[in-house]
């Protein structure tokens, strides 16, 4: 038999589950309707062949903006035909395409040009694009999702995008950004920021009852009838209504509830199934963030996890953590930068650091592991430059304990 006829059957939970991913634009977006008849209004002006006003789109993360811009963006299109009136509509995710070259190359193949992945100048990139919008004579729209990930290595590109229209004769182009962060615009160019900026639409949380409304939403289209138990997406909008209103956490929390029921062979999603999925969609998110760290912070972490019910101080991690880099052949860092790692570990959630008074001593700081040490271990010791410290684990712990703790 085949490993996999087990998992071919049709499911009895799932109609599908794409419809819970975050990359599903639904036709309909609950509570977004202000949001939408704003883009529209000032989009409007493309249907008459007129520039429209660049557009800034912020609000937190799970608020509906992708999916919102992207809905009018669609419908904006489809207007467009009907119309005969020329609007073309191009996405850009710029956590993927965060260069000039890469934003410039994106517009030029949407477009019809060959352009290399790599290896012309960037004005010869841009000058393509200029070519290849004027011979069309459209209005073109160019959604730039996660813009502040682009002002860090792409401005280049939000400078010559905001002043194309003067270098145009027959087509015209305007700029929607999209952004978490409105603090981004910080380190921008004055002159990128008062043309960027020109109309703002905010995206406020969603609350809890809300929540419900999308997820029911969701939920005919994903799920089998009748195999949700009662109160699974209450609790789901509940739980994403503590993170901020996030429509992406209760998203996640139903799929993976239900996925984890799929797995248990249960026809029901349980609220029991809701717990589970917390647990490992949090432990999912730590996990990757460990991963994720530089080498020092690893180490650093990795000494910590060694004592997971000790209460530390920034001296004694320090003594630890050089132990670590001497016995696996790297130079440590000093106590200052060790200091800022550890202010870095704390804002993630994987260590607690608190500021302690000892009254005429003067103040310290206390540090202990936040998150599940063996598990912690586990994943650092996927890391090659530090999986010989395994076998060094109880030599490490009796060293460290009698230099450190009782010195």
């Amino acid at each position: 038999m085949n490993i996999f006829e087990d998992f071919l059957s049709k499911s009895q939970i799932f109609k599908n589950r794409d419809v819970l991913r975050h990359s599903y634009t639904p036709d309909h977006l609950p509570h977004r309707e202000e949001q939408i008849r704003q883009l529209a209004m000032l989009l409007s002006p493309a249907l008459r062949g007129e520039i429209p006003s660049n557009i800034f789109v912020y609000g937190k993360t799970g608020t509906g903006k992708t999916a919102t811009v992207k809905l009018v963006g669609k419908q904006l299109e489809e207007m467009s035909e009907r119309l005969k009136a020329n609007v073309y509509v191009h996405y850009i995710n710029c956590e993927i395409v965060d260069t000039a070259y890469r934003v410039f190359a994106s517009i030029a193949r949407r477009f019809g040009r060959s352009v290399p992945l790599t290896g012309w100048p960037t004005d010869q990139v841009y000058d393509e694009v200029k070519r290849a919008i004027d011979q069309k004579s459209i209005v073109l729209i160019v959604i730039l999702d996660e813009i502040d990930k682009l002002a860090k290595k792409g401005e280049e590109a939000l400078y010559s995008l905001t002043r194309i229209n003067s270098e145009l004769e027959k087509s015209k182009v305007s700029i929607i950004g999209i952004s978490n962060n409105l603090n981004f615009k910080d380190f921008l160019d004055a002159r990128i920021i008062s043309s960027l900026s020109e109309e703002e639409v905010v995206f406020p949380p969603y609350n809890a009852e809300q929540l419900v409304d999308i997820l029911k939403q969701r939920a005919i289209l994903a799920f089998n009838d009748g195999v949700l138990e009662d109160g699974v997406i209450e609790l789901c909008a509940a739980l994403a209504a503590q993170e901020h209103g996030d429509a992406r956490k209760a998203l996640d929390l139903l799929r993976v509830s239900a996925e984890i029921a799929e797995r248990e062979k249960d026809s029901v999603v349980r609220i029991e199934h809701v717990k589970k999925a917390v647990e490992k969609i949090e432990h999912d998110h730590i996990s990757e963030v460990i991963r994720t760290l530089p080498i020092h912070s690893k180490i650093l972490l990795y000494g910590i996890a060694l004592f997971p019910e000790k209460k530390f101080t920034t001296g004694e991690i320090y003594t630890i953590y050089k132990k670590l880099c001497a016995k696996i052949g790297i130079d440590a860092l000093t106590q200052r930068r060790i200091s800022d790692l550890i202010s870095e570990l704390d804002m993630l959630g994987i260590i607690n650091s608190i500021v302690i008074s000892k009254g005429r001593y003067g103040r310290t700081r206390e540090i202990k592991i936040d998150t599940n040490a063996d598990m912690i271990k586990k994943i650092l010791e996927e890391d090659y430059r530090l999986e010989s410290l395994k076998r060094f684990e109880k030599e490490l712990k009796n060293l460290v304990s009698l230099e450190t703790f009782e010195s």
